[in-house]
């Protein structure tokens, strides 16, 4: 008893007692924050692996972003990295940040189904597919549910079973031989039913993105009720996302 409580006295809480109000360590690269000051926009653009950078005005879009910091390491004071986690959003234009934008990446009311809110506020149940993925947006995901980050205090849980699940989580950027059991799994499904994205390859390919492996028919003839960019996620950026698609 006495050995237990010497390292509670240590350690502190083992949990994040509120997910919203969780802070991250400085190495974390979150929202990115553009400035007004003029640089050469092609050698800007050029440093993108993925063409997340954008010009005239010069543009991010998270939805492409790798997060490597590459463009801040060599233009730093054209772009900073933050730490801020909440980048989740249910229009895909919001995942594009511009200069001088400073304010936090936020979902459309008007796009949330009205189902959402009545059906799976309380409880929801995902069914996460890795479409291809190379594990790391997986391994953050399962960290959802650990003891630190704990998301089924919200109901929020991952189920074995896509006939147990409310909605599909989708890593990796869809490649051909996934793109059948991807449709299987969703189909499965009882309705109503949603889809989110988690990381940048699902969001848009990726490193991938044009690559005749990958097949992204899914993507584009369905409804997308969440994006979550990272590379990989966050679990807070995760869980935060699906707090506020959920009203809860």
């Amino acid at each position: 008893m006495l050995t237990t409580l010497k390292i509670l006295y240590h350690q502190g809480k083992q949990f994040i007692p509120d997910l919203t109000k969780a802070k991250v360590p400085g190495i974390f690269r979150g929202r990115p924050e553009i400035s007004f000051e003029n640089v050469d926009q092609k050698a800007l653009i050029d440093v993108c692996p993925t063409n997340a950078i954008l010009p005239n005005p010069i543009r991010i879009d998270l939805g492409k972003c790798t997060f490597c910091g590459e463009c801040s390491r060599l233009f730093p004071g054209k772009i900073k990295f933050t730490t801020d986690y909440k980048l989740s959003t249910n229009e895909r234009s919001r995942l594009i940040i511009s200069e001088g934008i400073t304010e936090q990446v936020s979902l459309n009311p008007d796009l949330i189904r009205k189902e959402i809110h009545k059906l799976f506020r309380g409880s929801l149940k995902l069914r996460q597919v890795s479409a291809g993925g190379d594990s790391s947006c997986e391994m953050e995901l399962n960290a959802c549910g650990n003891v630190n980050f704990d998301m089924g205090r919200y109901g929020i849980e991952f189920v074995a079973s896509p006939r147990h699940a409310d909605g599909i989580v989708i890593t990796g950027p869809v490649s051909k031989n996934m793109a059948e059991p991807l449709q299987i799994t969703y189909d499965a499904i009882p309705t109503p039913k949603i889809i989110i994205l988690v990381g940048t390859d699902a969001i848009s390919g990726g490193i991938f993105e044009g690559s005749p492996a990958i097949d992204r028919k899914f993507i584009e003839k369905n409804h997308i009720d969440l994006y979550v960019p990272g590379n990989p996620v966050h679990p807070l950026t995760f869980i935060n996302g699906v707090i506020d698609l959920l009203g809860i």
